[in-house]
């Protein structure tokens, strides 16, 4: 069969989903990689892809642009012919599912996350909301992250329940992310990996980072993340300088290796407002790394309490700053079970190979129908009816 992967970026299809995309080829199918162009779609070429590059414009809605934006897939799924679609992030989610409707494409949809369309009430949000509400009643089926984004779905009427299905985040390849021997860094270090985004809860890190200085720890407290081109959203450069130079935290910028700057934390910290799954938690804690996140959709279910970390209040610096005085309190056994507790944390609930399967078996499901009606296979078997 021939397999259409369509995302916001080349780069998250190479570093997110480069074990489903081998997988699929290694179950002898053909992959479709549809992205924007970046340094990593010559990557794609080389996994095995084809690649088709399109245009996206991924911040705020201009009508003109996505509906451009629909155009080129539209073009493109006629053109290469895919028996199945399998989209991530709003936009490829949304516009995809409208361009390959008329083409009678089987669609697979997966909400990587609600960003800011149900935190905020701006136009592009009240937008996104409305085409939510009239795509999203087309796919076959649509993957949710956590299950409070599925309900909340399914509250607001944007999707009938049986099309809809969980899976744990993009999750993660176990081997890549491997725990290094315990040793507790002197001074203790903390690192906050995400987008320099408000919502990500960069002010209330910066905060709870002020009272931990206050209360006289000696702590490194870094950032590991890219800064975002639309200031309305997301921190300045001006101003990320200004706590550099006040001390709050050293920034690390952006790696492509991710797991070398995890290995020298202590504890990862991510005060999101919220999230899908959040990648950069699941790695932590792949990598045996205690973890202290919000207690809000997406994140909590990375966490359980008190066991590999502790869960603070939503937009609460001082919560926040006083779980971290916790995890700096503890003795190392306790620090080092917190590690523990989180790789097997992974191990049972994220690990790669349950997300993979899951598409797998859409895949083989669709094949079986597929040739079923071509006359290539016997009568249907129940245990193989098309998802």
């Amino acid at each position: 069969m021939r397999v259409a992967i369509v995302l916001n970026t080349s780069w998250n299809i190479y570093n997110f989903r480069q074990g489903l995309v081998k997988s699929i080829l290694a179950e002898g199918h053909q992959v479709i990689a549809i992205a924007p162009r970046d340094d990593y779609s010559e990557h794609l070429i080389a996994l095995g892809c084809e690649y088709y590059p399109v245009k996206l414009e991924n911040k705020g809605s201009n009508p003109l642009r996505d509906l451009g934006y629909m155009h080129q897939l539209y073009r493109i799924y006629k053109k290469v012919n895919p028996d199945v679609v399998l989209q991530f992030t709003i936009k490829p989610n949304i516009y995809g599912t409208l361009a390959a409707f008329p083409l009678r494409k089987l669609v697979v949809n997966n909400v990587c996350g609600l960003g800011t369309v149900f935190l905020h009430d701006t136009l592009t949000a009240k937008i996104a909301r409305m085409l939510y509400k009239f795509s999203f009643r087309l796919p076959k089926r649509v993957f949710f992250q956590n299950e409070d984004d599925r309900n909340l779905f399914l509250e607001k009427r944007l999707i009938r329940e049986k099309a809809t299905d969980l899976v744990p985040g993009s999750g993660i390849p176990l081997h890549l992310f491997t725990p290094r021997p315990f040793q507790r860094n002197h001074p203790f270090t903390f690192l906050m990996v995400a987008r320099l985004l408000y919502d990500k809860g960069l002010r209330e890190y910066i905060e709870a980072i002020r009272i931990c200085q206050a209360q006289g720890i000696q702590a490194r407290f870094c950032l590991l993340g890219s800064l975002e081109s639309d200031k309305r959203l997301g921190i300045s450069c001006e101003l990320l300088q200004k706590w550099v130079a006040e001390g709050l935290i050293e920034y690390l910028g952006t790696t492509d290796d991710v797991p070398s700057v995890l290995a020298k934390a202590d504890c990862v910290v991510l005060p999101s407002y919220r999230e899908g799954t959040p990648r950069a938690l699941l790695e932590a804690a792949s990598m045996a790394k205690p973890l202290i996140t919000t207690d809000i959709a997406g994140c909590r279910q990375t966490v359980e309490d008190g066991c590999n970390g502790f869960l603070c209040e939503v937009k609460n610096g001082p919560d926040l700053a006083q779980k971290m005085l916790k995890m700096y309190h503890l003795d190392d056994a306790s620090l080092k079970r917190m590690g523990e507790a989180s790789r097997q944390k992974v191990e049972a609930e994220f690990d790669e190979q349950i997300v993979i399967k899951k598409y797998l078996s859409i895949l083989r499901s669709y094949e079986v129908l597929k040739r079923r009606r071509v006359g290539k296979v016997p009568p249907k078997n129940p245990q193989l009816m098309p998802v």
